[in-house]
């Protein structure tokens, strides 16, 4: 095997394993995720891991690119993204979210996909992990677009069995839980919202 598929295939591992590490850190959008399966089905789980595989993917490219840092240090950008995010937990703390946006696959999926999009977390996450990647083996186009497709089929994988479990164990789900799944997802999406919302004031 030559070096540049063998830098490839490396590439594509370290990439599949740093989408599984990310997306395994729990936060407001694996909780919306979770109440989304709980009132749905399983192909609502899986419509949004879709989502939020394509826009870590999308990140992980800014971030190689250098787009994503200068989004993030953008004043106007931040303010977006913490009104954004605190509107989201406001709707999400109160159970406000209509049945159309989380109702069907193709709902669902819009639904995510903007929630990811707008996810301060996501950014700081891939604008770190993907060119720290990338620096610590080839810099080759292949190995880049491997590494990159790595990063969403690890994703998409760990939140494809996670919607899976959450499917298999809703029967078991009574109304307290629900109650207590909806109030922590409202409360970590406002909770992130709050905070980049402060960080952006402060460094204003």
């Amino acid at each position: 095997m030559s070096r540049l598929r063998l830098a490839a295939l490396s590439s594509f591992f370290v990439g599949y394993g740093l989408g599984l590490f990310v997306a395994a850190q729990i936060g407001p959008v694996s909780l919306l995720i979770v109440r989304s399966v709980v009132r749905g089905n399983f192909r609502i789980g899986l419509a949004m891991a879709a989502a939020v595989a394509l826009v870590d993917l999308g990140y992980a490219a800014l971030g190689l690119a250098g787009v994503a840092r200068a989004l993030e240090q953008t004043d106007g950008f931040r303010v977006v993204l913490g009104l954004r995010a605190m509107w989201f937990g406001f709707r999400a703390r109160f159970g406000l979210e209509t049945p159309e946006e989380v109702g069907t696959p193709r709902r669902a999926f819009a639904t995510a996909f903007a929630a990811t999009a707008f996810n301060p977390l996501t950014i700081a996450l891939w604008t770190a992990a993907a060119p720290a990647a990338v620096a610590g083996g080839s810099k080759s186009s292949t190995a880049t677009a491997a590494l990159l497709l790595g990063v969403g089929l690890g994703t998409l994988t760990w939140y494809t069995c996670f919607a899976g479990a959450i499917a298999l164990a809703r029967r078991r789900i009574g109304p307290r839980l629900l109650s207590a799944i909806d109030i922590t997802a409202g409360a970590g999406i406002l909770g992130f919202g709050c905070y980049l919302g402060f960080r952006t004031a402060r460094s204003s």
